[in-house]
């Protein structure tokens, strides 16, 4: 599960990429509006957004009002604004909830917990997923057919939680790229991409079953409507 950060003060950042990496989220942090609204605009799977009010470019408003154009994504302000104006206009604005700085971290991450269920995003500790004939068990992270565990990479399983997060609807090549992007060092790019859906779809498929990973020429991929959670 993915959370946006966007906040200029680098060791809150870092306080925050801390606790929330002990969670098992996964963490984007950036410091401005610019560079946020270009991440929104590229419609990136984000799962909640952490917003502060003033930004060395201008405010969390603005990023708020441009994630509320496109989705319904959880938004928590963290904010040393504590006053009622700046409150209230966050609410207005979209926001699901407000917290002023200092705050303590385990309260922010029971926060966080509630809005991503209020959402239905925080599904992971009951989820399981049919794909095909495939059963992916989000809690362990593990595949099986038939009761046998499937073995796919690092890179592989991403692959398959960003198809699982889009529900059946089409990726564009470059959405999925983003998606995939990986701090730790493992790079896909265009040329490879090609790959790994090829991989993907050579475990989850045998001769005979319906195709997991369909293509839509020069548009991009869609997990097929085999797909089923539960």
């Amino acid at each position: 599960m993915r959370i946006l950060i966007v906040e200029d003060d680098p060791i809150i950042v870092e306080g925050l990429k801390i606790a929330l990496s002990q969670e098992g989220y996964e963490v984007q942090a950036l410091g401005d509006v610019k560079s946020s609204l270009e991440v929104i605009r590229k419609e990136v799977c984000i799962d909640a957004c952490l917003l502060d009010v003033n930004l060395p470019d201008g405010d969390g408003f603005q990023i708020c009002r441009a994630i509320r154009e496109r989705s319904e994504v959880p938004v928590i302000f963290l904010t040393a604004c504590d006053d009622e104006i700046h409150t209230v206009l966050a609410f207005e604005q979209g926001a699901d909830d407000y917290i002023s700085k200092p705050f303590r971290i385990r309260e922010l991450l029971v926060r966080i917990k509630a809005v991503l269920r209020r959402s239905g995003a925080d599904q992971s500790k009951s989820e399981s997923v049919n794909v095909g004939r495939n059963v992916v068990d989000i809690m362990s992270g593990k595949v099986f057919r038939d009761g046998e565990e499937i073995f796919l990479s690092a890179v592989e399983y991403r692959l398959l939680l960003t198809f699982i997060k889009s529900k059946g609807q089409l990726l564009t090549r470059q959405q999925i790229l983003t998606a995939m992007w990986d701090s730790a060092g493992d790079f896909v790019n265009d040329n490879t991409l090609t790959v790994y859906v090829r991989r993907l779809r050579k475990k989850l498929e045998e001769d005979g079953d319906e195709p997991v990973i369909e293509t839509v020429r020069g548009m991009g991929y869609r997990l097929s409507g085999t797909a089923d959670v539960r």
